[in-house]
């Protein structure tokens, strides 16, 4: 049965409609999503004295409960910009091609853990297929991490085999096959064996195959074609690696993933096929339904424009970007850069008012990172030196998709904004 959903973008900081808040039956609503760096609501709505609500949206998408069964919030990736006139529009952000932007870089994918949050356990709630945020953000995870397994090759492994032999014993007999099968249907000749063999078809290497065929199912229905065509493409390119393996699995053959530093991928890989699955409800014909019932989740936008980022800083400087650099107990910087030519502070804020001018109490903020004794040793910098601070938003408008030298030469003042997205 379909329900009644409050829908809006993310940032969006409004009072419900009369209609809306006739839905409503409670006076607070939220969702605390868990973060390393402090947990963050990722919506509240709260009732006020005249019995109207205030949504205000942070910087999460996504769809959950509010009044089960009857009302649901939906919040899709949008920011508004004005425009030369002072007109607000919204432009949609791709978060598909952010995240395959991000995933280009294997060590991110150890990070994507963090991105989202499903509640598996929860009733779902049903949308229309085209709403759907958590399965292409699923898959496009899934098919960025076994094009990293592809192209490294991949596992073999021994794993064991059951044969009816003709004529001949392999490894251990099976006898209670053997009697039902063989010796009971006047077979005398064959013998049920069970033996071991050392190749591609294990169990990680069918499970993964199992759920490409549930994407490849999936992929015709991912109408918005723009971008689906780099999805096409990595399945065109993964699906003939596993072209010998079986997709004959049960989920309960892998409880557990033992992968060493060569297969380091397979964990997270295993981990998202399984999502996958059970997003579908095991039941390929899912794959393709126009309305669906998918379970509440939460994205985060801010942490996705984080990985964003850090994937354009790897692609212009590689290894000279750390992330996450642990100034001290209390501070976490987003990124430092440190080559011969740039050393700076770089933060990652995924907010669209640096279209519109600056903003001193992320400049005080940012400025206090670069003022740090940690930071001036990692930089070799004495201290007193003046040290570039770099803030990175996003533009869909105008702004960049690749680093350019030229975008980085500091100004008189030393402070430098730069439009990206």
């Amino acid at each position: 049965m379909s329900c009644n959903i409050i829908k809006y973008s993310e940032h969006k900081n409004d009072l419900l409609t009369q209609e809306e808040s006739a839905l409503l039956l409670g006076n607070y609503y939220t969702f605390i999503f868990p973060k390393k760096r402090g947990d963050m609501p990722s919506y509240t709505i709260i009732k006020q004295t005249d019995d109207s609500y205030k949504l205000e949206a942070t910087y999460f998408i996504g769809l959950d409960w509010l009044d089960k069964p009857n009302t649901a919030i939906y919040i899709e990736p949008k920011l508004n910009i004005k425009n030369e006139q002072e007109v607000e529009k919204s432009y949609e952000i791709d978060f598909i091609k952010m995240l395959f932007s991000s995933l280009r870089h294997p060590e991110i994918s150890k990070e994507i853990k963090e991105l989202f949050f499903v509640k598996w356990d929860e009733t779902p709630i049903e949308i229309e297929q085209k709403q759907d945020l958590l399965t292409p953000f699923l898959v496009v995870e899934f098919l960025s991490i076994l094009k990293v397994i592809v192209r490294k090759g991949l596992k073999k492994s021994y794993y064991k085999i059951e044969q009816n032999l003709n004529s001949k014993v392999k490894g251990k007999v099976v006898v209670g096959k053997t009697i039902k099968q063989n010796l009971m249907k006047n077979k005398s000749l064959f013998t049920y064996c069970s033996f071991e063999e050392f190749g591609l078809n294990n169990k990680e290497n069918r499970l993964l195959k199992k759920t490409l065929v549930f994407v490849k199912r999936y992929l015709p229905n991912y109408i918005q074609s723009s971008k689906s065509i780099e999805l096409h493409n990595t399945f065109n390119y993964i699906s003939p690696a596993f072209e010998t393996v079986s997709d004959e699995i049960e989920l309960n053959e892998i409880k557990q993933s033992h992968t060493n530093a060569l297969y380091k991928e397979y964990e997270e890989a295993i981990r998202i096929a399984k999502l996958i699955l059970q997003r579908f409800g095991y039941n390929i014909s899912n794959t393709n339904q126009k309305v669906i019932k998918t379970p509440p989740f939460w994205i985060d936008m801010s942490k996705l424009f984080e990985l964003y980022a850090l994937g354009i800083l790897r692609d212009k400087f590689y290894n000279d970007v750390i992330y996450q650099f642990i100034a001290d107990g209390s501070n976490e910087l987003d990124f430092v850069l440190n080559t011969k030519e740039y050393q700076m502070v770089i933060d990652a804020k995924y907010r669209s008012r640096y279209i519109y001018g600056k903003h001193e109490e992320d400049i005080r903020q940012v400025s206090g990172y670069a003022r740090l004794k940690s930071v001036y040793k990692e930089l070799n910098k004495i201290q007193g030196d003046i040290i570039d601070c770099l803030i990175i938003y996003p533009d869909q408008v105008n702004g960049l998709e690749k680093i350019e030298n030229t975008n980085l030469k500091g100004t008189e003042n030393k402070r430098q904004y730069l439009k990206w997205m």
